[in-house]
């Protein structure tokens, strides 16, 4: 399934996350013209990531 941009979400909790600036230009520029937030993009992405994520059994 392909990430899709959705809009924005109400509950949250805030959390202070660093990213590199070279990360932080290449989300602004996917975001750019979309109606959606820095934050919101970052969240979208983090659960489809989840979703996606080959799970390694360590046993």
């Amino acid at each position: 399934m392909a990430f899709q941009l959705k809009p924005n979400r109400k509950e949250s909790e805030n959390k202070t996350i660093r990213f590199p600036l070279p990360l932080v230009e290449k989300i602004n520029e996917a975001i750019k013209n979309q109606e959606v937030t820095f934050s919101s993009f970052v969240i979208q992405a983090c659960e489809y990531a989840l979703e996606n994520m080959d799970v390694v059994d360590e046993n």
